[in-house]
């Protein structure tokens, strides 16, 4: 019995450590295969020419604040034919005057307004329905009402990209605004991680999601897939559902000139975060199952990584070898991330990456579990 409990506890950590390793592999191969496409894209160095008619649309519940503050850099868009398209979801806070009054001296607003029904509660999907029915044009270019254009030739550079051939949808950036505090940072990082993802997966040609604070695509592709039809009744998705959806290996641009970007700040409380990625979360469980895996295996082995490394140096088993992985792959991600979170602002966030790496794959499985098993019923 004396002998039999060293050896299977000598068993359990060779055990430990070997999944340590298998961790370590799966995270290097998923840096290199899934996120470092983005570091050597270079997006063009001049302004395009604007050539297509767009619509920007914009779904809009209880924003009265912040349309006053950020609709003008809208309409005001450097670009020689647009409309934009506001609609006005049900809200009670005075949109609908504020929206007269716009109306009233921008021609090219229009207003769609929504009125609550006893019997049937609207959705964010169901507002953007109504605004792609109510634009003239076939570009459509979506953003939310808290978020403001960098500059005056937003439009112009997501509306480049439908130059291409074949091009359907168009990938745009949506980062936060930087203020002091870790929420901020956090908040910010995971939002530039989760961008170095998808922008990568598109380059692939493996387009999987978009923010719908800057996202663009083709009134042909929305109605010639239904729309949202096939997840309506998720209240959340309307744009990384329909990006999973619809984009495939020729159809998918990215834009992420910094005068394409599209800033919004970002929730100042736990309560306030917790309660939106609840909501953005709840969308993944209906992802293409290749997707589902991909996020799945590296969601999970980064934060089996942490835990593991943990375990090894509390338990003193091979430490210097667990702590020099744990150097290697951080040396890794410098070197991975160090061009795309300066393309994507946020170069200062590497000063504090392990921190927040392990922030963020323990986030990631939290609001993955919480996703998986619970539903939200508000869409805002």
């Amino acid at each position: 019995m004396h002998i039999i409990q060293p050896v299977l506890e000598t068993y359990i950590l060779y055990t430990l450590f070997g999944l340590f390793s298998i961790c370590f592999i799966v995270q290097l191969c998923f840096l290199l295969n899934n996120q470092s496409k983005l570091k050597d894209y270079r997006p063009a160095d001049s302004l395009p020419p604007a050539t297509l008619p767009m619509s920007v649309i914009i779904s809009a519940r209880n924003e009265a604040k912040n349309l006053r503050l950020y609709l003008p850099s809208i309409l005001a868009q450097n670009y020689p034919n647009f409309e934009v398209v506001v609609v006005n979801d049900c809200s009670f806070d005075g949109t609908e005057a504020l929206l007269e009054e716009f109306a009233a001296n921008y021609k090219h607003l229009k207003v769609v307004t929504i009125t609550e029904h006893d019997r049937f509660k609207t959705g964010k999907k169901f507002a953007l329905t109504l605004g792609i029915k109510a634009a003239k044009n076939e570009h459509l270019l979506f953003t939310d009402a808290d978020c403001k254009p960098v500059s005056n030739d937003w439009i112009t550079w997501m509306a480049a990209n439908f130059s291409t051939p074949g091009i359907q949808l168009v990938l745009g950036y949506s980062p936060y605004k930087k203020t002091r505090s870790l929420l901020n940072a956090i908040i910010r990082f995971e939002t530039i991680k989760t961008a170095i993802n998808y922008f990568s997966a598109a380059l692939k040609g493996n387009a999987y999601m978009g923010t719908g604070r800057n996202l663009a695509y083709t009134k042909t592709l929305f109605f010639g897939s239904k729309g949202f039809a096939a997840h309506m009744h998720i209240l959340s998705g309307d744009d990384d559902l329909f990006v999973n959806q619809n984009a495939t290996t020729t159809n998918t641009a990215i834009e992420i000139h910094p005068d394409s970007f599209m800033y919004t700040d970002a929730k100042t409380s736990l309560g306030a975060w917790f309660r939106q990625k609840k909501r953005h979360f709840g969308a993944g469980k209906v992802y293409k199952k290749q997707h589902k895996r991909m996020l799945s295996t590296d969601a999970v082995s980064g934060f089996l990584f942490y835990v593991l490394l943990t375990l090894c140096l509390v338990f003193n088993f091979q430490p210097m070898v667990a702590l020099g992985l744990f150097m290697f792959r951080f040396i890794f991600q410098e070197v991975i991330y160090n061009k795309s979170f300066r393309k994507l602002r946020g170069k200062n966030l590497l000063w504090y990456l392990p921190l927040l790496d392990i922030i963020y794959y323990i986030y990631l499985n939290i609001f993955g579990l919480i996703g998986t098993f619970t539903k939200t019923n508000k869409w805002k």
